[in-house]
């Protein structure tokens, strides 16, 4: 009995490591005699030796790599072919939505175009939706955006009013999202200019309200919108002001004194255009 049993456990023991080997990637016999692997037939070894054939004389070179720069400069050239063909809103809008060479859209849900009346003779630009607005597919309809209804209609003006004089025009230079609601990068807002551009073209508006530092950037290439605010200029031939965005006056509310300076300003140049 104790000799069955011995045998039993040596079996097992066998089928075992055969099992292991089999897992290791064991799938053959070896022989009982010594095979010398490195002894290899005449045939081969000259075959092995012999030399390679020439090179042709002319190699084919690997194409040239697209560097960072030239990737953006062929982006800027699209966005400008495509927003030039625009003749109306619609048209830029559709432009817009189907230009596909900026990295924000793929993280956005949608396309923020606009939202007022393009018969204003004010257009606000912003610098790019947040969460709210890009689920909704509206400019400033969050917290910042409820801010900015306020400031203006304190001056009679409004993105719901019908009468151009009373109007409001409300874009933004980025049409998408960017992810955690960080600021747009300097070759994001270079790819959507041309838009911006074509945008305040095609609107014809009087006057131009930049709120923070990526419009001021988009419109004059500069930044420093807390030195600047309050100061008229121009961009693409229009009369434009800079004022800080609404969403800093929500963490600043000291700062409301000045933006109600640079409201009374705007309203003042627009009485003086009418």
């Amino acid at each position: 009995m104790g000799i069955r049993e011995d045998i039993g456990a040596d079996w097992q023991a066998s089928l075992a490591a055969l099992a292991w080997q089999f897992d290791l990637g064991v799938d053959e016999v070896i022989g009982d005699a010594p095979v010398d692997r490195y002894d290899l037939p005449e045939t081969t070894r000259v075959a092995a030796t012999a030399p390679m054939p020439p090179r042709p004389a002319q190699v084919a070179e690997a194409p040239a790599k697209v560097t960072p720069d030239q990737t953006l400069a062929q982006a800027i050239d699209a966005a400008k072919t495509a927003a030039a063909r625009a003749s109306s809103m619609p048209e830029l809008q559709q432009a817009m939505a189907t230009f596909d060479l900026c990295e924000l859209k793929r993280g956005a849900r949608n396309t923020v175009f606009s939202d007022g009346s393009p018969a204003a003779r004010v257009l606000i630009l912003g610098e790019a939706p947040g969460r709210e607005e890009d689920i909704e597919g509206r400019p400033f309809v969050g917290a910042a955006g409820q801010m900015l209804d306020r400031m203006f209609a304190a001056i009679g003006l409004s993105r719901s009013s019908q009468d151009p004089s009373a109007a409001l025009y409300i874009t933004n230079v980025m049409p998408w999202r960017p992810p955690g609601n960080r600021d747009p990068e300097p070759n994001e807002i270079a790819m959507m200019r041309p838009f911006v551009e074509r945008h305040i073209t095609l609107m014809n508006p009087d006057v131009i309200v930049a709120l923070g530092n990526i419009p001021l950037l988009a419109l004059t290439g500069q930044k420093g919108i807390m030195r600047v605010r309050g100061t008229w200029g121009t961009a693409f031939g229009k009369a434009m002001l800079p004022m800080v965005h609404p969403a800093y006056l929500l963490r600043n509310p000291l700062a409301k004194r000045e933006a109600w300076a640079d409201l009374l300003s705007l309203q003042a140049r627009l009485r003086k255009l009418h």
